[in-house]
């Protein structure tokens, strides 16, 4: 109970700059909170969605992840439903590559949407409470100026001490917000991090599919002209037999005919 007690004295002696500095500070935290838990839930759902759709596009059924992606919201989903849709008009890596890009650069600044307004709001506190010792201080000198000279000592203390309050409120409110700022940049990184290696595994795996494709539609043409020739050359045989069994009867018909 005394520290409530001693919290609203300070609060209540700090002047009316700490009001604008409490409104600050809990702007700052309501952003702070909403981005924590947009960014979470960002992370579980990518997370998610990759666990989902990983043995799906390890067993070749695009068609089948084209059809998950499209039932998810995540981030991940929306990078990998621009390459599946490339993956049945192009052929070339680059193409894919590019357009898993081009859906990258419209993820990451949703990811990063007003996180730079909580450092914007500590750096805003801290000055209020730099403004308010000021203007403080201001106050103080003016008052002791036309004080009893026995009392401009109290006088001048006592007001110092009431105008350092809006300065330690200010950084009280401050320095958290720069910390959460910090830890919110970072979780945003991780996401993106996260982002980018699930592109490049789709896309290593999409390549090595097309690239089996191929593989297997060349060897079945060779397969193919491998067993024509052996038909080929079976009449042929059949052909010289036949040729060389008629010129011997005609042999022996005119050795009869001589004799």
């Amino acid at each position: 109970m005394d520290f409530f007690n001693s919290v609203i004295a300070f609060f209540q002696t700090g002047g009316t700059f700490m009001y604008p500095i409490l409104v600050v500070g809990a702007l700052g935290a309501a952003v702070a909170v909403e981005r924590y838990i947009r960014l979470i839930y960002e992370r579980h759902t990518n997370r998610a969605t990759w666990d989902k759709l990983e043995p799906v596009l390890n067993s070749g059924d695009f068609d089948r992840a084209r059809n998950l992606v499209k039932q998810d919201k995540s981030g991940a989903s929306e990078i990998l439903a621009m390459g599946l849709a490339r993956q049945g008009a192009v052929r070339r890596r680059e193409d894919i590559e590019i357009a898993m890009e081009e859906s990258m650069m419209e993820i990451v600044p949703q990811l990063e949407k007003r996180t730079p307004y909580v450092a914007l709001f500590s750096n805003i506190a801290t000055l209020l409470g730099l403004l308010g010792t000021i203007m403080g201080l201001i106050e103080a000198f003016t008052a002791v100026a036309n004080a009893n000279p026995a009392e401009k000592a109290d006088l001048l203390s006592a007001s110092i001490s009431v105008a350092m309050n809006t300065t330690a409120f200010g950084l009280m409110t401050g320095i958290p917000l720069l910390i959460i700022h910090a830890l919110l940049n970072s979780l945003t990184g991780e996401i993106v991090d996260s982002l980018e290696m699930v592109s490049v595994k789709a896309l290593n795996i999409i390549s090595m599919s097309s690239r089996r494709r191929r593989d297997a539609g060349s060897e079945e043409p060779a397969e193919r002209t491998e067993g024509d020739a052996a038909a080929t050359e079976a009449p042929d045989a059949e052909g010289d037999t036949d040729g060389h069994s008629e010129e011997t009867a005609s042999e022996e018909d005119l050795q009869a005919e001589k004799a």
